[in-house]
């Protein structure tokens, strides 16, 4: 018999709404230090996170892959939400959108280190590897 593991509620949120709402037996996401992995009755957590890859193990052998943008993680009572700026399903990146993107922030990104713009460096540093995380988890280059 395969091991079964327990369950909990999954949230993945972006500022146009839920991506993913459901239970898994692990999430891993990315956090400014490293990966974090959750299981269920998962110690309370509350973690900010960076662009990367986000996966949802739901059961056997099925994943979730999205890519992610910077955002902040919370986990408490069998429960985990992520709130970020962006999320992609990987089986659904979209190459021009994210070199779009790309070349939008490093535009910007040369404004600031101009002096023609107060935007915040670290967003658009962010931006930045975001859209090169989507174009590297879909099998494209960034050069």
């Amino acid at each position: 018999m395969a091991d079964v593991h327990p369950k909990f509620d999954v949230s993945l949120v972006t500022p146009d709404g839920s991506v993913f709402e459901g239970d898994a037996e692990m999430l891993i996401v990315p956090g400014q230090a490293g990966e974090i992995g959750v299981l269920a009755r998962h110690a309370p957590l509350v973690a900010t996170l960076r662009a990367g890859s986000t996966r949802v193990h739901l059961g056997g052998n099925e994943i979730l892959e999205f890519a992610t943008g910077p955002g902040f993680f919370k986990v408490e009572l069998d429960k985990a939400l992520a709130l970020v700026d962006d999320a992609v399903n990987v089986k659904e990146i979209d190459d021009a959108r994210a070199r779009e993107q790309l070349e939008a922030a490093k535009a910007e990104l040369a404004r600031v280190e101009a002096g023609e713009s107060t935007a915040d460096r670290w967003q658009l540093e962010q931006r930045i590897k975001h859209a090169e995380n989507q174009l590297a988890v879909s099998g494209r280059t960034t050069g």
